[in-house]
């Protein structure tokens, strides 16, 4: 929810963010799809040509082809697969016999590829998609400053512009500061000068605000943190610097000269000059069902969807956990609900209390750009749970109507694999 600045403007992940567990399937699919058709081919070079052709066997498993798990083949495919040709003269080996072994093969593969779908699906989804363990986040657990480093210009290739901003996303009367310096190579500070920067709106927005200009010092004053260290600080604030009823992608353009060399950077922010929601501050907690849940208060002056996000840390400030609300609200003032997952707990083990910090917020649009407004977010810590034994939350798995649709579709495709690989021996059973 953080977009980084060295990028073109932010781009939507709200719209992305409850797809995700739906787009899981049809990915595995398509590398799926692909893996089967190397493998049935593979299959069928292997037998010679006088064999006679390698019949699908029926019940339209194959014309179904449901999505698969991309990867190498579980080490345990070997036994899954059972017997093969081995040493064994194939000079002696009838054309049934080749056509059944081919099959054996295919079958092998499939099965196992079927297991590994099944089991990795599972995992993915054991828990809920607005509670999952920071790791799978690690772009969110802290808020978002951007920090890059270029080239100064393609002439001067040696010199490395370093750009950094302490938000992206500005809502209100908030200020974004800028930091600007260079260095070589090896990160040793050369001397740099901000000749010129200026704000104005992003190009892909068209330009309908004039170009304001922004100051950029070294003298340890208007947020510069010290005086003479080579690092160029600039604070812009939108709605007091000709920006006061515009909401979208703004683009700070800087010109910065190191000895010789002189060349061209920018920084964006998104701006919302008013918001449609505002945070309470408020937080009530309840254990639900081996849960807890976070209710946050919000006054919402603009009804719609709104995407709420926070981060848990534990006793030690450790990051645990990143929580989310994905939902339609009403006008007025009401709550949102942060589920802190009781399996997630268990798996992860926290120090309690826990501690939720860093939330930000906003209403999602359905058209135009930018795609959001933005709410003013509550940064640093905000509210610090009691502390809770073990025992009081569940070990259960994330159940939904749709997850189980998918381990239903995958547990089928998993044992029609393993009847048509028994059928490929004797008896229709491994030895």
């Amino acid at each position: 929810m953080s977009p980084d600045s060295s990028a073109p403007p932010p781009v939507s992940r709200a719209r992305r963010a409850g797809w995700f567990f739906l787009c899981i399937p049809l990915v595995l699919g398509v590398v799926g799809w692909w893996s089967w058709s190397g493998a049935a081919g593979a299959a069928e070079q292997q037998a010679p040509s006088d064999a006679s052709p390698v019949e699908e066997p029926s019940g339209g498993a194959v014309a179904r082809a449901p999505p698969r798990a991309a990867g190498p083949v579980s080490p345990g495919a070997a036994l899954v697969r059972g017997p093969t040709p081995g040493a064994q003269d194939l000079s002696t080996v009838s054309p049934e016999q080749r056509e059944r072994l081919a099959l054996r093969e295919l079958w092998g593969e499939r099965l196992a590829r079927a297991k590994q779908t099944l089991e990795s699906y599972v995992a993915a989804t054991r828990y809920p998609p607005q509670s999952r363990s920071i790791r799978e986040h690690p772009d969110q657990v802290e808020m978002a400053e951007p920090e890059r480093t270029r080239p100064l210009s393609r002439e001067h290739p040696d010199v490395q512009l370093r750009l950094k901003q302490d938000r992206v996303f500005v809502v209100g009367d908030e200020l974004v500061r800028f930091f600007v310096s260079c260095e070589d190579g090896q990160r040793t500070p050369r001397p740099c000068e901000v000749v010129s920067a200026s704000a104005h709106e992003a190009e892909h927005m068209g330009s309908t605000v004039p170009p304001v200009p922004v100051a950029f010092t070294d003298d340890g004053a208007m947020g510069d943190a010290l005086a003479g260290d080579g690092i160029y600080s600039g604070v812009f604030q939108p709605s007091k610097q000709g920006f006061p009823l515009y909401s979208g992608t703004i683009r700070v353009n800087v010109r910065v000269r190191s000895g010789k060399a002189e060349g061209m950077a920018f920084l964006d922010i998104l701006y919302t000059n008013a918001v449609p929601a505002t945070f309470t501050g408020r937080v009530r907690e309840v254990l639900s069902d081996g849960s807890l849940l976070l209710y946050l208060g919000i006054n919402v002056r603009k009804a719609g969807r709104y995407v709420v996000a926070g981060r848990m840390d534990d006793e030690s400030g450790t990051p645990f956990a990143h929580v989310s609300f994905n939902e339609e609200l009403r006008e007025g003032l009401q709550e949102v609900k942060l589920t802190v997952f009781g399996k997630l707990v268990l798996d992860e083990v926290p120090t309690f209390p826990l501690k939720l910090r860093d939330v930000e917020g906003f209403l999602l649009k359905e058209s135009g750009d930018p795609d959001r407004e933005l709410m003013t977010a509550l940064r640093g810590y905000v509210h610090t749970t009691n502390a809770y034994s073990t025992d009081v939350f569940s070990p259960s798995e994330w159940q939904a109507e749709e997850r189980q649709r998918y381990i239903d579709e995958y547990t089928r495709d998993v044992a029609e694999a393993q009847r048509n690989f028994n059928a490929t021996f004797e008896g229709g059973k491994p030895p």
